[in-house]
């Protein structure tokens, strides 16, 4: 197994009004070429929040980015550095997270949600005592987890981001 350390190269999304965070684990080599976050189009992150949302977000970055922000959305990752191979979250070793405080410090976010077991163990081991706030967990939109009925799963727990926004 080839690890590679990689670095972080994409900034967070959020602003002063943002509510809800949204933490992955750390962006694929798909995300990381595509220069935003759920790069892949296997990846179902963005299908699952038009869904829920019940409207077009655009596949450009710009696109998501003022989504993400007019629905008082966050989104970032977890993992600042680490030892990767490929875009394998099960591979990831040698973590250094992001700094998660300055985002929660610079808005309002009331809950944090993260996508995956990965970014939700990470989560809990580098960053909730100094963050103070629990996260939920929400399934991986991964093009990886393909179980059965997938789609309305994610839909229904995306869902509760929701909650926290009106």
């Amino acid at each position: 197994m080839v690890f590679l350390k990689v670095v972080h190269p994409l900034k967070p999304v959020y602003n002063s009004e943002s509510k809800v965070l949204i933490l992955g684990s750390f962006p694929s080599i798909k995300s990381r070429e595509n220069n935003f976050y759920y790069g892949n189009p296997k990846n179902r992150f963005w299908s699952t929040l038009e869904k829920v949302f019940k409207e077009d977000i655009g596949s450009s970055n710009q696109d998501r980015e003022k989504f993400l922000l007019n629905h008082k959305i966050a989104l970032f990752d977890v993992v600042y550095s680490c030892n990767i191979t490929a875009s394998s979250d099960s591979s990831i070793k040698d973590v250094i997270p992001n700094n998660i405080k300055k985002i929660v410090d610079d808005s309002k976010i009331e809950a944090i949600f993260t996508t995956g077991t990965k970014a939700y163990s990470l989560y809990n081991k580098y960053l909730l005592e100094d963050v103070g706030i629990e996260a939920f967990k929400l399934p991986s939109p991964s093009p990886a987890n393909c179980k059965r009925g997938i789609d309305e799963v994610l839909v229904n727990s995306y869902s509760k981001i929701k909650e926290y926004l009106d």
